[in-house]
């Protein structure tokens, strides 16, 4: 039998600055890199689709990029482990860190079993600028606010760790690689759009580098404004890859240090800084509080009255709902996998505040929609536009669709673009069509009731009784 070292690939679908990969790349012994769809995925917390589109296409380029010596396997981890034991004399196993609560617990459980093998097993923080443990206030209790635990927890801790290359040589076992396994997953749903809208995206290492280079050459020095109005595009766009681990957060990290060091724009490369930050936060929640998914941060959310209409869900869903930046938004993220954060915001706020729907609603189909599906951010998102959540918005702060519209896509770029029905009427109607004159939504092909949904709720009525309800609790 041959020895060999085991590399698990998991959220971390890079060769550079990888620590796991860079470690066994010293030891000498040939690797095999490895990774598991674990049958605990599909139980604990299903990938939603859309993730798992982006998956497939990233485990293909992974696969390219170690010369098709990608093991592509399937089932639960432990008895994929044994069955590793008969085949090969394993000396050590090592893996970049997850943080998903299933994860945690059935890494401990492997890396017992896997020590009795009298294997060397050694695990990574390949995903996070500081471990969740490590950031903890004076009292060893975690952080609930965000500006505290960023600025006292992160910013007077050791510094991240710098990122390291790609290894120069890697001793890559060759091993006969059935070359369906990643196809044999059956990641992609037969429905149109899973072809579709990953020919939007480049879905490789190249494309998450080529985004970087886009953002740090010029989107960055428009950032902290610029990221508030969707049609201007100063967004990095880099979540989805960020998400598998295609690139690397500390390598961002140092990225804007080395801009920071040039004297320019500071304000949009901090402000980056802190959004890397609120990652952090959200990840420190989940680990401290694994029950955020699930369960209200504020327990007093418990009893909120929802309403919960199955029919106002679908609407918002589909983006008929009659309010253009809202629809817009649910539009992008069915075309594109994605929806910008600022919109993103305008979308829960109404989902949660104006339809009186629980935020788990809203939770679970980002999770199934968006290309950047992140268990963290996805319900520390939800829980703080929900008014539930750590460090959350306030019950009374409801953001009011149409003049957020008006504020955050003031030429309509945005909004015309995923609905061009409404393309042709003046800016001045965009967000509210209903006022403006018939003849003029006439002119400009605008029918409600047929081509266009009339609202379907008043922002002022439901946004009273969204107070009268947060107020009962």
């Amino acid at each position: 039998m041959q020895k060999v070292a085991i590399n698990w690939f998991r959220k971390d679908l890079r060769l550079h600055d990888n620590p796991s990969l860079d470690y066994l790349s010293k030891l000498s012994i040939p690797i095999i890199n490895i990774f598991i769809w674990d049958d605990e995925e599909s139980t604990e917390k299903p990938l939603g689709g859309a993730t798992k589109v982006w998956l497939y296409h990233s485990l293909h380029d992974l696969n390219k990029q170690l010369g098709n010596k990608l093991m592509v396997l399937s089932g639960k981890a432990e008895n994929i482990y044994v069955d590793l034991l008969k085949k090969y004399q394993i000396k050590a196993i090592s893996w970049n860190r997850c943080y998903e609560p299933w994860r945690i617990k059935r890494d401990k459980s492997l890396k017992k079993f896997l020590e009795t093998q009298n294997i060397q097993v050694r695990s990574f923080n390949g995903s996070l600028l500081w471990e969740p443990w490590n950031i903890l206030k004076k009292d060893s209790t975690p952080y609930k606010v965000y500006s505290p635990f960023f600025k006292r927890g992160c910013l007077d801790s050791a510094p991240p760790r710098q990122p390291t290359k790609k290894p120069k040589t890697l001793n890559l076992l060759d091993f006969e690689n059935k070359k369906s396994a990643i196809d044999d997953l059956k990641l992609v749903p037969s429905q149109s759009w899973a072809k579709i809208i990953p020919r939007k995206w480049n879905i490789s290492g190249s494309g998450a580098n080529e985004k970087k280079n886009i953002f740090f050459n010029s989107k960055i020095f428009k950032y902290k404004n610029g990221r508030n109005f969707p049609s201007m595009n100063s967004v990095s766009g880099l979540s989805p890859y960020i998400n598998w681990g295609q690139i690397s957060v500390n390598e961002l990290w140092y990225k804007c240090q080395d801009l920071l060091k040039t004297k320019k724009q500071n304000v949009d490369i901090l402000h980056f800084l802190s959004e890397l930050g609120w990652r952090e936060f959200s990840y420190n929640l989940l680990y401290h509080f694994p029950q955020i998914n699930i369960n209200n941060f504020q327990k007093k959310f418990d009893n909120f009255p929802w309403i919960n209409s199955e029919s106002l869900i679908k609407k918002w869903q589909k983006g008929e709902t009659g309010y253009p930046i809202v629809d817009a938004g649910m539009k992008e993220l069915r075309t594109t996998g994605y929806m910008h954060n600022r919109v993103r915001m305008i979308v829960g706020s109404f989902l949660v505040k104006n339809l009186l729907v629980d935020w788990r609603r809203g939770e679970e189909w980002f999770w199934d929609n968006l290309f950047d599906a992140d268990m963290a951010n996805n319900s520390a998102g939800w829980q703080w536009v929900g008014g539930s959540g750590a460090d959350a918005a306030p019950y009374f702060r409801i953001f009011n669709p149409i003049t957020q519209g008006q504020k955050f896509d003031p030429e309509g770029g945005y909004t015309r673009h995923f609905l061009p029905v409404l393309s042709k009427l003046p800016s001045k109607f965009l967000f509210n069509p209903w006022d403006a004159p018939t003849d003029m939504r006439e002119q400009a092909s605008v029918f409600l009731g047929k081509n266009y949904p009339y609202p379907i709720v008043d922002v002022k009525d439901s946004r009273q009784k969204a107070l009268e309800a947060f107020k009962s609790l």
